[in-house]
């Protein structure tokens, strides 16, 4: 039994490592039937995210949210809902970071905390309404979620344009200095890359998740209910609460990316008809995670850096930059589909279990 549990944790490890290739190599080969140069290509991602201090910077910016977001739908799959609602949770997030950081004066870190603590409890509310409605009233958690994504754009239109409007822009007034939670040093140091205290905050929320998902409780009944949630009544778990408290947690992670977009990087709102679509990146990270702490990270690092890098393949090969959501579109279907990879590497692990 053991040398099969061996095999096996192997392979999951082997599997979204040969889906990244494969990805890579698929998308080499469009690059190659459209003409262009695919090692040009990748060399200039490559580039573009290790060129300078400065790319370094903005890549991790990017890298952020992913990881953030995808923590979010991943602690929902693992009680068995389907959080399609990050992207409502991000606005909420970031209405309440801007109303606290345009409305309030308060010394500087003390009032960018503020800001960041009022966004991440209103994106959580967000979320636990949700939860809320699926526990007591049995609505689908998807279709609330798609409408509340809405709900949540119009009413953040609403309250910027009545009480923190930009005379003759399209976006609301800018916080204050003293709510900005941008480390000034540091982006100096990195040539102006706009980096911020939410980056220390994504991995201290990487390393709850793992805490809270693995060492507590409340972890435990999250999983219990996500594996079999009529078990979990019946063993004396409070489902609704799991479910609530859950999608609470979930509109956290969501509520605390709008606070660093708007507290770190923008520094205002703008008033779009779309939303920012970091919700639905996010369930593809936590797919190619596999919904664990470690995994997500790894995955959002992976897409966060292709994403980055692809401005590298426009300037330096003429690349599209839509090749390399497509490259990222493969990893992931390789990694749903892992019968087709167990099917290409099968010699490879043939070997290692003759090994083991």
């Amino acid at each position: 039994m053991n040398k099969i549990m061996v095999v096996f944790k192997r392979e999951s490890a082997i599997i979204p490592f040969v889906a990244v290739i494969l990805g890579l190599i698929l998308g080499a080969i469009i690059m190659w039937i459209g003409g262009y140069d695919a090692l040009l290509a990748y060399q200039s991602l490559i580039s573009k995210i290790f060129g300078s201090s400065y790319d370094i910077g903005e890549a991790i910016l990017t890298i952020t949210p992913l990881i953030m977001s995808g923590l979010a739908v991943a602690i929902a799959f693992r009680a068995g809902l389907f959080n399609i609602g990050v992207d409502g949770q991000i606005i909420m997030g970031s209405l309440g970071a801007l109303i606290v950081g345009t409305q309030l004066n308060l010394p500087p870190f003390i009032h960018g905390l503020v800001a960041m603590i009022c966004g991440a409890l209103l994106g959580g509310l967000w979320g636990a309404l949700i939860g809320y409605i699926k526990a007591v009233r049995g609505i689908n958690e998807v279709i609330t979620s798609i409408m509340f994504n809405f709900i949540a754009l119009y009413i953040s239109h609403y309250v910027i344009r009545i009480f923190m409007p930009q005379a003759g822009t399209q976006r609301s007034a800018m916080i204050h200095e003293s709510a900005s939670i941008q480390i000034s040093w540091l982006s100096e140091l990195m040539g102006g890359a706009r980096i911020h205290w939410g980056i220390l905050v994504t991995i201290l929320a990487v390393i709850f998740y793992y805490i809270y998902m693995k060492k507590t409780k409340w972890g435990y009944e999250l999983r219990a209910v996500g594996l079999n949630n009529h078990a979990a009544k019946y063993a004396g778990m409070k489902v609704p609460n799991v479910i609530i408290r859950t999608m609470f947690i979930s509109g956290v992670f969501g509520g605390l990316i709008g606070t660093f977009e708007v507290l770190g990087v923008f520094k205002y709102i703008a008033i779009n008809s779309v939303t920012s679509g970091l919700g639905f990146d996010g369930i593809a990270v936590a797919l190619l995670g596999g919904n664990s702490a470690i995994g997500v990270f790894l995955s959002a690092t992976l897409i966060g850096a292709l994403t980055y890098g692809s401005q590298g393949m426009s300037f330096g090969a003429d690349v599209p930059g839509e090749i390399i959501r497509m490259v990222i579109a493969f990893i992931i279907f390789f990694v749903a589909a892992p019968g087709i990879v167990k099917l290409i590497i099968k010699p490879s692990l043939q070997k290692m279990k003759k090994k083991v």
